[in-house]
Parts: C-alpha cells; sequence; structure tokens
C-alpha cells in the first residue's frame, strides 16, 4: 500500500432491525436506496430520509442487486443463482441458475453495462486453495458467456466511465484485478501487456476487498472489511482518500446517491446500518440513470 491518505468519517444514515449481513446498495430513479441482508433473505428499500421499508423476505441469500434501465430489479442469490424481484408483491422468480446445465457455486454482485449487458461474479467458497470463481456476461439478447473461471473469491465489479475497464474485487487474493474489455464485452488482447488481465491494486490487512463504485473521474471506492475503511484508488491505482466507518468495521459494499450524487453510502455488518459520508467528487451515474 501507499502512504495514508487523507482520512474521513461516516456517520449513520439508516440502522435495519435485526440486520446481519447487509449488502447490495443501488439507487433507483426516486432516490430510494435498496439494499438486502443476505443470512435473512431480505430486501429493504430505505426511503431518503433513513426510514426502512422490508419489501420482500424469502427463502434465499441476496446479495448483490441492480436496477435496470427499465426499472427491473435483479439480485444476485447465493443460494438460488441469478433473481428478478416483483417490489409490488416481494415476489422473486429465477432468470438463471444452470449455466451450461451445472448450477452456478453462489452468486456474489453484479453491474449492468450502458447496452443492457450484465455482468455478474460467482464466487461460492472459491479461494487461493481452490481458485474456481467465475465472472459472466448476460447479454441483452439473454446469451450467457463465461468470461473469466479461474478466480480466488471474485467479488464486487464496477466499469471505467467508457466501460472499457472491468475492475474486479478478488477478495480472497486481497487485490482487484484490472480486465480490459472489447466493444462487444468480450476480454481484450492489446500490445504490451496493457490488454491483458491483471492485478490493478494488491491490498492488505486480512479480508480483501468487497463492493467498488465508480465516480465520473474514473476513481474507485473500494469497500475493505479487512481494515473497517473504504479506500478511494484514482485511476493509477494510488489511495487518495480513506473513510472511515463510525460504527463495526466490516463495511460490505458502497454506492454513490444523493441530489449531486456526492455522497458514499456504506453498507456495515457488524452493525447492520448504512453509514454515509460526503466526498469532493460525484459518483458516476448507474446505467440505469442513463438515458
Amino acid at each position: 500500500m501507499f502512504g495514508a491518505p487523507p482520512a474521513v468519517t461516516t456517520s449513520v444514515f439508516a440502522r435495519i432491525p435485526g440486520g446481519r449481513l447487509l449488502e447490495g446498495p443501488s439507487f433507483d430513479r426516486q432516490g430510494n436506496l435498496w439494499i438486502t441482508d443476505i443470512p435473512n433473505g431480505r430486501i429493504f428499500r430505505v426511503a431518503a430520509d433513513g426510514t426502512p421499508t422490508k419489501v420482500a423476505e424469502y427463502d434465499g441469500e441476496p446479495n448483490g442487486l441492480k436496477i435496470a434501465r427499465d426499472g427491473r430489479i435483479l439480485i444476485a442469490d447465493h443460494k438460488q443463482g441469478l433473481l428478478q424481484l416483483d417490489p409490488a408483491s416481494g415476489r422473486t422468480r429465477v432468470i438463471h441458475d444452470r449455466p451450461y446445465g451445472e448450477r452456478f457455486l453462489g452468486l456474489n454482485d453484479l453491474l449492468f453495462a450502458r447496452n443492457g449487458d450484465l455482468y455478474f461474479t460467482d464466487q461460492g467458497e472459491a479461494d487461493l486453495r481452490q481458485p474456481n470463481g467465475r465472472l459472466y456476461r448476460l447479454r441483452a439478447d439473454g446469451a450467457l458467456d463465461c468470461l473469466l473461471d479461474n478466480v480466488p473469491s471474485p467479488n464486487g465489479l464496477v466499469l471505467t466511465p467508457d466501460e472499457s475497464i472491468l475492475y474486479l474485487a478478488v477478495t480472497r487474493a486481497n487485490a482487484i484485478w484490472r480486465v480490459p474489455l472489447a466493444s462487444l464485452g468480450g476480454l481484450h488482447v492489446g500490445r504490451l501487456g496493457l490488454g491483458r488481465v491483471g492485478v490493478w491494486v494488491q491490498m492488505s490487512g486480512g479480508i480483501g476487498p468487497d463492493g467498488m463504485a465508480m465516480d465520473v473521474e474514473g476513481r474507485v471506492a473500494v469497500a475493505h472489511p479487512g481494515m473497517g475503511s473504504v479506500w478511494v484508488f484514482d485511476r493509477q491505482g494510488e489511495p487518495v482518500r480513506r473513510v472511515r466507518c463510525c460504527d463495526g468495521l466490516r463495511p460490505t459494499n458502497v454506492a454513490y446517491g444523493g441530489p449531486k450524487r456526492r455522497t458514499l453510502y456504506i453498507t456495515e455488518a457488524d452493525s447492520a446500518t448504512v453509514q454515509r459520508v460526503e466526498l469532493d467528487v460525484p459518483g458516476l451515474p448507474p446505467a440505469s440513470h442513463q438515458d
């Protein structure tokens, strides 16, 4: 790691009654924050004033959650696969659970590209002893591609503003990988190794990186439960800000929100809270908010 960057501290935005492992922060167009409660199989919608409302409770382990441009709510569920949530009824239905005739290992997080393609990670119990985690792309036309299949615990993922690079949190390797993408979303091979998959940031301190979010300058906010903090890395991979949790030591995921998207919202597992902090650069709007 580099020298210590400037540090700021969060404040509590919302507390989730009975919450045990919060994840999946994602904003809808109305400014509501959606989060998951993994071991309890619950989905919450949190209003702008911090009031949580339980939308769904089912027999699953919902982790990542993202909202499509057409309003569909998709969930990366560790137990059931890729799901779609009906917010009116609270019911879920399976979109994908058997790629190539076998079950997923255990889905973790997901991300929409502007063209409607969905990238998601299949983490399971992958680690350095068994590096069998996968990165998938579900194209807008329904075709499913496995882009990487030897990852030791693939977790959060973000796209750069021009969508040429995908950054992938690899938790058990305590690293963030740089995955160049061609225009169609497949792996890209370039000259001098610049188009090859490699380590972008090597981290330290126990549990590795989890969820991530991108800002408009191409900086990446990374939840790092190993250090009870969120790091903000610039385009070169240098830490420019450290965000310390005000309650608990296990930030799991992050999302930019607020009127100007300058507020970073953080799900924290120990305290079952959503925390927030004001930053100097606005977050990149999610694909669902880009017309």
